[in-house]
């Protein structure tokens, strides 16, 4: 992992710009449990935003980060990327002192059966197993902008837990109905987004009964 640098602050109207995540904004980003990510189409479309958790989220860098991008319905993110690349990550601090940290960038799925999926699944060990069963994408981030701002209007809240209906569901998903299960899913679910984007390319989701090996 490359070193990290230390943060060099600038003072502008929307709070405090940061040179690069360096190790008290890496503690900070890995104390929340939650994030958003959102997209948009370059042109007319729906903006998308998307809340996060599950432990799906690492910091590979001063300017890379990643997250686990779980099989869902929905798949306009990785539609947006492949259209113009452009992706906001938001976290905020739900407890303790108040702050909000965005993270601007360009970003790329990497899908289940593309030959960078593997290594870049290596970053996210130790993990849930139908939490790794369940990952359609890695979505890669390079960070160009980082920002951070007061969070006053954000509401205190207790962290009790994480949601398991995810990893039961591909669980059960995949005892029931065979190791291609989240795959015809997937085929079923994600080749386009709601704007007609391209979504999941086709060709990855045609080579049924061949396991993605999982580290």
């Amino acid at each position: 992992m490359p070193s990290l640098l230390r943060l060099t602050y600038s003072r502008t109207s929307m709070g405090t710009m940061c040179e690069a995540i360096d190790a008290e904004l890496t503690a900070w980003i890995e104390r929340q449990h939650m994030f958003f990510t959102a997209t948009a189409p370059g042109r007319d479309g729906h903006v998308n935003c998307s809340p996060k958790g599950l432990d799906t989220f690492r910091i590979l860098g001063p300017h890379t980060v990643a997250y686990l991008d779980l099989t869902g319905s929905g798949v306009e993110t990785i539609a947006h990327l492949q259209d113009n690349g452009r992706i906001v990550l938001m976290f905020c601090a739900f407890q303790g002192p108040p702050k909000i940290v965005r993270l601007y960038g360009t970003g790329t799925a990497v899908p289940a059966r593309h030959p960078g999926f593997q290594e870049l699944m290596g970053h996210f060990l130790p993990q849930e197993p139908a939490i790794l069963a369940a990952a359609r994408s890695v979505i890669w981030v390079e960070v160009e902008r980082i920002a951070d701002s007061c969070g006053h209007g954000v509401p205190l809240m207790r962290y009790e837990g994480e949601r398991t209906q995810i990893p039961a569901w591909a669980d059960n998903r995949l005892r029931k109905q065979g190791p291609d299960a989240l795959v015809q899913y997937q085929a079923e679910k994600n080749l386009v987004s709601i704007d007609d984007l391209p979504g999941l390319d086709p060709a990855l989701l045609t080579t049924l009964n061949t396991p993605v090996d999982r580290p």
